[in-house]
């Protein structure tokens, strides 16, 4: 039962071996992973966010689509992140918020949707396949959004540092 209940919650756990780094180690190295080149940003948590951490991606798709029919959506990715220096864990709980625009500029709201939980993961891409150099089909992209390029590292930093990553439904 643990191991499944560890696949559904997206739990990882650090090699053997790995001595855990204190708190603020873990916390420092977490704020490192901010870089004016990257597209997300880690912060300190509001008082309201219920946690420690913030890791956060806002993006704007490109529009498609002409006239009314024009559609653009607006992403909010959240990681919110709550250290536990006793237990050497770190419990995470994923956040995305989805906005839908229409219209030519798209202004007007058609949908909306929020998810939240262990293992939330979105994927967008946008672009077209054409002849690439040896004439061979290629995939060009015009835009590519995965919320696992956001994980993946501060899910390397915790794990690194010896503590373990416990997807929650609540941090």
């Amino acid at each position: 039962m643990g191991r499944f209940r560890d696949w559904r919650t997206g739990t990882r756990y650090p090699d053997e071996g790995v001595e855990p780094l204190a708190r603020s180690h873990v916390e420092a190295a977490l704020f490192a992973l901010n870089d004016p080149d990257k597209p997300y940003r880690v912060r300190t948590a509001l008082a309201e966010e219920k946690a420690d951490v913030v890791a956060e991606w806002h993006m704007l798709e490109p529009s498609w689509g002409s006239g009314m029919g024009r559609r653009q959506v607006e992403r909010t990715f959240k990681f919110r992140i709550r250290l536990d220096g006793g237990a050497h864990e770190v419990r995470v709980c994923a956040d995305v918020r989805e906005t839908t625009r229409a219209g030519d500029p798209p202004t007007r709201v058609v949908a909306r949707r929020h998810g939240k939980g262990p293992r939330t993961r979105v994927k967008s891409w946008r672009g077209s396949y054409k002849k690439g150099p040896d004439g061979r089909r290629q995939r060009v992209d015009d835009f590519r959004f995965d919320s696992n390029d956001l994980r993946d590292p501060l899910q390397e930093v915790v794990l690194t540092s010896g503590w373990t990553w416990r997807g929650t439904h609540k941090p």
